[in-house]
Parts: C-alpha cells; structure tokens; sequence
C-alpha cells in the first residue's frame, strides 16, 4: 500500500481472536502487524479478545464509533469448529458485507492449500464506516490476505467507507511482495 501524498497513512487496529493464545505465542497476531506496518499503514495496537461473540462486537462498534482506527483487521475464529462465532458475531455488525473479499480470499487460499479453502469464512465488512477485515488464524492466511488483499486496497476502501472517494482507482494496485526476509 502507499499512502497518497497529503493524505495520512490509513490507521489500523489488529486482534486475535483465541481462547489459548498469548502474546508469546502469538505467531499470526505478529505477521499480521509486521505485513501492515511493512505495507506502510500505522499501526495503532493488537488485542488478544477471547472467542466470545459479545467481544468482537463491543471492540469493532468501539473503534468505530471513537475513530481510535479506520479500519480493524482480525485474525482467528473463521473456522467451523464450535467456538469458532468470529464470522457470525461480524455478520450482525456489518453495514455493509464486502462479500467478495471472502470469496477472493478462498479462490487464492485453493492454490496454496487446495480443498480445504472451502472451510474458511473470512470475511470483510464496514461498520459506521470503519472497514473490517476478517481473516483465518494461521500465519500462512494472514500473510496471504494483508498481501495480497488487503494492503493492495485499503486505502480506496477506507475513502469509499468514510465518504470521500467514488471512482475507481485508474490502475490495479500490484500485490505486495514479501519482505526480502522470506524469499
């Protein structure tokens, strides 16, 4: 992502979403702020929120209503398994679902793991115009998503969600690559 000139670099929140985890083993919580600093946003700080629906929403309506960030990107809860509510706590939040943020993020996730994409519900949303971004917990899926889809249009979204941009950008923003660390 590069921020355009005169504008101020897009402020994002980061959590993850776990019952089990902690700072210190936190390896997705750590890619997903090292892949959006890396992508130039400002990084305004992570939480670890238990898997418990009411969490998500209280911090999400929040952010949102106190502009603490203009976008929120989340990491864990996108699975099938019983304690796994991220998805269904975000659906009753959201203005507006960006439903082919999920979408694009299955079809990429099928070349990398194949089958098994189909179980992931990542999904991205606005909520009082803070753009939220919902991604699996594995550190694989979280670099794949702030790469790949997220970093490439964060900027547009947030001015499409805050009001100040309606036309599409004039050229596709390329994906953003690694850090010369994992190449």
């Amino acid at each position: 992502m590069t921020t355009e000139p005169g504008k101020p670099p897009v402020r994002v929140l980061t959590v993850t979403m776990s019952d089990s985890r902690k700072r210190s083993n936190d390896e997705s919580g750590r890619a997903l702020v090292e892949d959006l600093v890396a992508g130039g946003v400002k990084h305004v700080r992570h939480v670890i929120l238990k898997e418990e629906p009411r969490f998500i929403q209280e911090l999400v309506r929040s952010v949102s209503t106190d502009n603490t960030a203009d976008a929120v990107v989340i990491t864990g809860g996108t699975g099938i398994t019983p304690r796994d509510n991220t998805y269904e706590a975000l659906l009753e939040i959201y203005d507006k679902h960006l439903i082919g943020f999920g979408e694009t993020f299955r079809r990429l996730s099928w070349d990398q793991i194949g089958p098994h994409a189909i179980l992931s519900r990542a999904s991205a949303g606005v909520v009082n115009e803070c753009v939220v971004f919902s991604l699996p917990g594995s550190t694989k899926a979280v670099r794949l998503g702030v790469r790949e889809l997220i970093l490439p249009i964060l900027q547009h979204a947030v001015e499409l969600a805050i009001g100040r941009s309606t036309h599409v950008p004039s050229m596709i923003p390329p994906p953003v690559s690694a850090p010369a660390s994992e190449k």
